[in-house]
């Protein structure tokens, strides 16, 4: 079963359906109101005084925002099946949203330039996997093990960083993270057309789940992409 969407069963010689591009269109849609709600509330925060002092001026704060973020994340897929379509799009931008407040931080600590042009190569990136995941003919679920075996060392090898401070580690995270977020994307968009089985208003809601799955490779990737192209102020 997919950790973000309890409805993506395996369907042993299914075809796609013919509505496959009709649920693409209202995953991506919902992914880019996701990213936009995320760079404005980023942008806002990062722009106010008051803000960035009760936010970063705490830590107690700021490791309760980030707290909050992986339980939001982790509730989502619980929750949604008593949730409506309305409260579910709610519930996915107030992450959004959290996300954006905490992102903050890239805008004191790299140039405006620098984020605009990463975020650019992100989604050149981010677009040329995401179409290779849903034409490709190969079965990535290798590819997405891998991944994911990868992911799970690259947040061992991160906290384990946090405190050490070690350059050398830090750079080897930031490749490792690159490579797992290009392999994910393409995995988790081919894995998307199993959620296309969805149909009537359940689809809405596992059009969410699939847009949180892909604004999570998204975001994952540009911070990492950042950390190579990024110029520090």
């Amino acid at each position: 079963m997919n950790p973000y969407n309890p409805y993506a069963q395996p369907m042993a010689g299914a075809q796609v359906r013919p509505d496959t591009s009709a649920f693409f269109r209202k995953v991506y849609a919902y992914m880019a109101g996701g990213l936009f709600a995320t760079g404005v509330t980023a942008t806002v925060v990062a722009s106010s005084d008051t803000l960035v002092t009760a936010i970063w001026g705490n830590r107690m704060v700021f490791f309760g925002l980030l707290i909050a973020e992986v339980l939001m994340v982790l509730a989502f897929s619980k929750v949604v099946d008593s949730l409506s379509s309305a409260a579910a799009a709610a519930f996915f931008f107030a992450y959004a949203v959290l996300n954006g407040v905490t992102m903050s931080i890239i805008f004191m600590a790299y140039t405006a330039s620098s984020i605009a042009s990463t975020f650019f190569v992100t989604a050149g990136t981010f677009g040329a996997l995401s179409v290779y995941g849903y034409a490709t003919k190969r079965d990535l679920t290798g590819v997405g093990n891998f991944a994911m075996m990868g992911l799970i060392g690259l947040i061992i090898a991160s906290v384990v960083n946090f405190f050490l401070h070690s350059p050398m580690m830090y750079w080897l995270t930031t490749f490792v993270g690159v490579i797992v977020f290009t392999a994910l994307t393409a995995y988790d968009t081919q894995k998307l057309k199993q959620f296309a089985y969805a149909s009537g208003q359940e689809q809405n809601k596992v059009a969410l789940q699939g847009a949180l799955m892909l604004y999570l490779d998204f975001i994952n990737l540009f911070l990492y992409l950042l950390r190579l192209f990024g110029r520090r102020r």
